[in-house]
């Protein structure tokens, strides 16, 4: 079951920069900076009240990150949905029609296990499954 919305990405060009930005406009630094290596990319996380913001800048070429800002532009890139039992909560969703983008959960940003659902099955939305690898995981 989708508990809450753990986080709202954001694709940056520039990460020193757009970390400045969002100190002014949130009134707080970023409270996490991390190098997600499989996935290519840097990410800075900002949290105000329940909410959490993450920046994504591209580590190199091969991320996906470049490829979705020549491609679309800086700006919103995904909403992430936390989950108690994310395995479950990734077949639940296949079950519904959903397309994930992989089968199993993978180590990703901010000690969150992740899946993503592909955006053409979720109203052109990129969408990410959450859920803290200490809740239950050891991967």
């Amino acid at each position: 079951m989708i508990t809450k919305v753990e986080h709202i990405g954001i694709a940056v060009t520039d990460l020193d920069q757009a970390e400045k930005l969002y100190e002014k406009l949130l009134g707080v630094k970023p409270y996490k900076r991390e190098t997600v290596e499989n996935e290519h990319v840097i990410t800075s996380f900002f949290k105000t009240g329940e909410t959490k913001i993450e920046l994504l800048a591209a580590l190199d070429d091969q991320s996906v990150i470049k490829k979705f800002i020549e491609k679309r532009g800086e700006g919103f890139h995904h909403i992430a949905f936390a989950t108690d039992d994310i395995e479950k909560e990734m077949k639940r969703l296949k079950s519904e029609g959903f397309e994930l983008l992989h089968d199993q959960p993978k180590r990703g940003a901010d000690n969150k296990l992740v899946a993503f659902i592909h955006p053409k099955s979720a109203g052109g939305m990129l969408v990410e499954l959450c859920q803290e690898i200490n809740n239950g995981h050891k991967k």
